[in-house]
């Protein structure tokens, strides 16, 4: 890609943070013919900025002279979580990127930062921001209907023609949609204009419910509907207003009622689209217990279809190794002890005792799986 950009009567607000005289002055002459610029020093400075005027995205130093760069990206995603960030930073190290794009960064570059690479990742992250203020703005238009059940195939429609309509970059397709690939992209952003946290969930529970399809010895079309039914298990979300819908539902049965319905309205959701019937089973029975005291009908056993029993130890898992902040995370071993203690009460016995192994074998993996899942 060269250093042209698109040219349209809105130009885009960049805050740029950086205390650096060099790289400040590099970015506001690459910049500043496409966009409009404000330039500070510190983070005080770039919080003041950012409350008194619109920012569309802001390129943000690690090392700044009042704050770490990570915090304020915490602070910003906290007040504005439609605001992207892009990290530029002389300090890069492995531990630093994957803390970046864990609160929230929409990318990372090093210096001596190449010119073109940053108009390129600038040039995706405005594109990627415009298709989620358009999921944003479609949920909160019509994720009322679509959690009471009414309209879904009108409001797919409507959020279709919104979606396709905006200018996309060619994005590969998504291998384990199959037919169903043209979908991916938009089910990925509906997560994510939710709550990235949710997006980042779905992505691992995927990973862990693919272990045990593995293990299982699945065949391609059946490891294809669980891949499908796993990453779209907590659609319902996207049309429940709540204060905390990426972590509610681990090992809680005492959750609040309106999280409890994420079942239902998740496979109300995909009714218009048509994906197999294995999918839907999914989103409806991921909560149901083996000792019948799961909801959202109170299967019980072997009646609680297979995939279900899966993506129900998957998710549960993810929430033990991942726990939100003011939750200490289990280890690995430990949340597969907590796993197989659970055996015949929340989970399928020789399942959960299946998983416990498999993810002690693939325990040096997990951590770059956690962390490239992020991305």
């Amino acid at each position: 890609m060269g250093l042209t950009m698109p040219q349209k009567a809105y130009r885009p607000t960049i805050l740029i943070v950086e205390d650096e005289e060099g790289p400040r002055n590099a970015l506001k002459v690459i910049l500043r013919p496409f966009f409009n610029l404000c330039v500070v020093e510190s983070g005080q400075a770039a919080m003041m900025v950012f409350r008194e005027q619109p920012i569309d995205l802001v390129t943000l130093d690690l090392k700044l002279p009042d704050c770490q760069g990570v915090d304020l990206l915490r602070d910003i995603k906290q007040e504005r979580d439609d605001v992207e960030v892009i990290i530029i930073t002389g300090y890069g190290s492995l531990k630093s990127s994957m803390d970046a794009i864990r609160y929230g960064a929409a990318g990372y570059l090093l210096k001596p930062f190449n010119v073109t690479e940053l108009i390129a990742l600038i040039h995706q992250t405005l594109e990627k921001k415009r298709r989620l203020d358009c999921v944003r703005a479609f949920l909160r238009t019509y994720g009322g209907e679509w959690g009471a059940g009414r309209n879904s195939a009108a409001a797919w429609n409507h959020l279709r023609q919104d979606y396709f309509s905006l200018p996309q970059t060619k994005q590969n397709p998504d291998s384990r949609f199959g037919a169903y690939s043209e979908y991916a992209p938009l089910l990925s952003d509906l997560l994510e204009a939710k709550s990235r946290d949710l997006l980042h969930h779905a992505y691992r529970v995927t990973f862990y419910s693919n272990l045990l399809a593995k293990a299982l010895r699945l065949g391609a079309a059946e490891q294809q509907a669980l891949s499908i039914g796993s990453f779209l298990h907590d659609i319902g979300k996207v049309a429940i207003h709540d204060g905390n819908s990426s972590h509610a539902g681990n090992l809680d049965v005492t959750e609040p009622e309106a999280i409890k319905q994420h079942t239902d309205i998740g496979a109300r959701i995909i009714l218009p689209i048509q994906l197999p019937a294995e999918i839907g089973q999914i989103i409806s029975y991921h909560h149901e217990w083996f000792d019948g005291s799961g909801y959202p009908s109170g299967l019980h056993g072997n009646g609680i279809p297979l995939y279900a029993r899966i993506v129900c130890i998957a998710q549960a898992f993810d929430h033990l190794v991942s726990a939100p902040p003011g939750r200490l995370a289990m280890s690995i071993e430990e949340a597969g002890e907590q796993i197989r203690r659970q055996a015949g009460t929340h989970f399928d016995p020789s399942l959960a005792e299946l998983f416990a192994r498999e993810v002690n074998a693939s325990k040096d993996s997990l951590p770059a799986l956690a962390s490239s899942s992020l991305s």
